[in-house]
């Protein structure tokens, strides 16, 4: 009797190793036998992943480009990608922009950064390893004072399309007081004019966070009635920390970071 009781689950035993192997497995995740590697010496691949955490604000505080990123580096700056990617920030801004109501009491602000922002300064970072080198103050100062950095064309557009919108621009950098005769040099023999203020770093501003010095002048702007609808810089912290704008937007920069 005990043969007959365990005769059914026999069968069903015999049943089951008798379905093909390929049948029983079609509903288990196939994965594909090739698979592809990333190779550590694949410098265009380790170079743009790079990038884009420093873009991201993940790769945190740095201070030079990988040695092996400085051909990459030199490469998306001056080819067709640095521009494109300004670009399209850029388009983003005026598309927001043009969302924005004009209170027409004279209060609606914008607040850019100037360097790699309004100006490029490409030219000075050709020469200087496009950041691969330790940054040298003085020489960047001597470079400031020739006042001949060009215009970013996405953003001088852009600049030009916020004021006929209706907007207040401060421009805001962390040039010092000593450096506005030749900020505002180069801003007009770059095609800027017509903002409503210039604020640099005063004596009593220096050695302070970036941060913090750029998040203290947008907060007296508040305090003065202004609402800051919008904010461009290349560093983040152009951007981040208090009295911060509606929308901030972030143009590329893979050559330097400031704090």
């Amino acid at each position: 009797m005990a043969s007959v009781r365990h005769r059914p689950l026999l069968l069903l035993l015999i049943t089951l190793l008798a379905i093909p192997t390929s049948l029983s497995s079609q509903s288990i995740i196939q994965m594909p036998k090739k698979r592809h590697r990333v190779y550590a010496s694949d410098d265009s691949l380790f170079c743009d992943s790079w990038r884009f955490s420093v873009e991201t604000n993940d790769a945190g505080t740095w201070s030079n480009i990988p040695s092996r990123c400085v051909g990459f580096v030199q490469n998306y700056m001056t080819g067709a990608r640095y521009p494109s990617d300004s670009a399209a920030v850029a388009n983003f801004s005026l598309s927001f922009a043009k969302g924005v109501t004009i209170g027409g009491d004279g209060k609606d602000a914008w607040v850019f950064d100037i360097d790699e922002t309004l100006l490029s300064n490409l030219p000075y970072y050709q020469a200087h390893g496009f950041g691969s080198e330790t940054f040298d103050e003085a020489s960047f100062d001597e470079w400031v004072e020739l006042a001949e950095a060009p215009a970013l064309p996405a953003s001088l557009n852009l600049y030009s399309q916020l004021e006929r919108l209706g907007f207040k621009i401060f421009l805001l950098t962390g040039r010092s007081e000593y450096q506005r005769n030749a900020t505002a040099k180069n801003l007009l023999f770059a095609g800027y004019n017509n903002w409503e203020r210039l604020l640099l770093r005063g004596p009593s501003d220096q050695g302070t966070l970036a941060t913090v010095f750029k998040s203290q002048k947008r907060s007296d702007l508040i305090n003065e009635g202004y609402r800051i609808h919008g904010s461009s810089g290349d560093q983040w912290s152009d951007l981040v920390g208090f009295a911060i704008a509606q929308r901030s937007f972030k143009l590329p920069n893979p050559m330097y970071y400031i704090a």
